[in-house]
């Protein structure tokens, strides 16, 4: 555990006093957000943070390689490099598109590129973990790896519009990834507890509380897209190793639901970005318009109109990214029960603080935005 920490310690310090740097080069290079209708912030905000937070987690990555604990994960350096490298792509994708605003279809080609790479070194889904279904073809899974990652990217940059909302939700979320990944490790292995997928978990959420204070309300700058899609693309890559992780010829009915969770808990901690990204479809489609036309009635959007100020709203979104990622993630130590009513309980205190007096006065958000 103090290995991971280090880790996440490592990436934390870098991204923090590479992120003023960032902003310098944001700055230089014009990848500035403008005020929009459909925007939160008041003044124009540098982005590029996302550079930031990749030289983090890359610098974090590789001073980790010496030590002796993680040997086992350095051995065979394959997936690990699809891992960076495809992040290093999303990252490059991410710069281009803060700088000159890339249009939807050149971004999705990059991402299902970086998507690809990471299937091409071997981190990709090739069983479930239930009835021993294994590899039925190839082609299909690797179809299903990069749906699956782009869609994470996506999810996370949709749910990027508050002062320190991603940022904050992927280190929350990430930390149960982070625990739910290293007890796996334990149980499933004796004695050698290294594991790829916690170490990038770590240096994830690292890199996410490195950045947090540039990004707090109200920010100095954005993490961009550059920082959004990385950070979908490794917590994607991270979930796919550890579904990897589970033998489905060990797996009992009995045990059945447990051996979802390396599923179940990715999208736990996606839960507020995959359905912010499922309701804007719905509803741009819905309205005729394509499911990339911007609006302002995202999740975030809807909080500010319930009278939440701008921190409370992202608090909120914080404890209900807390409360089923930690939910999901707590059923591998604690009985069924025990998990259901203190999920039950939080689900309680977010509504409350969501719907309850705390907010103030309510206004009616924009049905439309440029």
């Amino acid at each position: 555990m103090r290995v991971y920490l280090l880790v996440g310690l490592l990436a934390a310090a870098v991204t923090y006093l590479m992120t003023p740097l960032a902003r310098w080069c944001a700055l230089r290079w014009g990848a500035i957000t403008a005020v929009r209708d459909r925007d939160v912030h008041a003044i124009p905000t540098p982005r590029l943070g996302g550079l930031a937070m990749f030289l983090g987690l890359l610098v974090a990555i590789v001073m980790a390689s010496p030590l002796p604990f993680l040997a086992d994960v350095y051995d065979d350096p394959r997936s690990l490099v699809g891992i960076v490298g495809g992040a290093a792509l999303v990252c490059a994708l991410g710069v281009a598109d803060d700088i000159w605003d890339l249009d939807w279809l050149t971004k999705l080609m990059g991402q299902v590129l970086a998507a690809g790479f990471l299937a091409w070194q071997g981190v990709q889904l090739y069983q479930l973990p239930v009835g021993g279904v294994t590899v039925s073809s190839t082609r299909m899974w690797t179809f299903v790896t990069i749906v699956t990652v782009v869609i994470a990217m996506n999810a996370v940059n949709f749910v990027d519009g508050l002062d320190g909302l991603a940022a904050g939700v992927l280190a929350i979320g990430g930390a149960a990834f982070f625990l739910y990944s290293y007890l796996l490790t334990r149980a499933s292995t004796s004695g050698d507890y290294a594991s790829l997928a916690t170490l990038v978990v770590a240096a994830l959420v690292g890199a996410c509380v490195g950045f947090l204070p540039h990004n707090f309300y109200p920010a100095r700058i954005f993490m961009g897209d550059s920082g959004a899609m990385v950070l979908g693309f490794v917590l994607a890559a991270a979930a796919i190793v550890v579904t990897g992780q589970i033998d489905p010829e060990q797996v009992t009915r009995r045990q059945s639901f447990p051996a979802f969770l390396p599923m179940l808990l990715p999208f736990a901690v996606l839960l507020l970005p995959l359905l912010d990204m499922v309701l804007a479809v719905v509803r741009r489609v819905g309205h005729g318009k394509s499911p990339f036309h911007p609006d302002r009635m995202h999740l975030h959007h809807r909080l500010l109109a319930l009278g939440h100020s701008h921190r409370r709203a992202v608090a909120i979104m914080y404890v209900w990214t807390a409360v089923f990622a930690f939910g999901v993630g707590a059923l591998v130590v604690l009985p069924t029960t025990t998990v259901l009513w203190a999920f039950a309980a939080g689900v309680l205190v977010a509504t409350l603080l969501t719907l309850g007096p705390l907010r103030g006065r309510a206004t009616r958000p924009p049905q439309e935005a440029g």
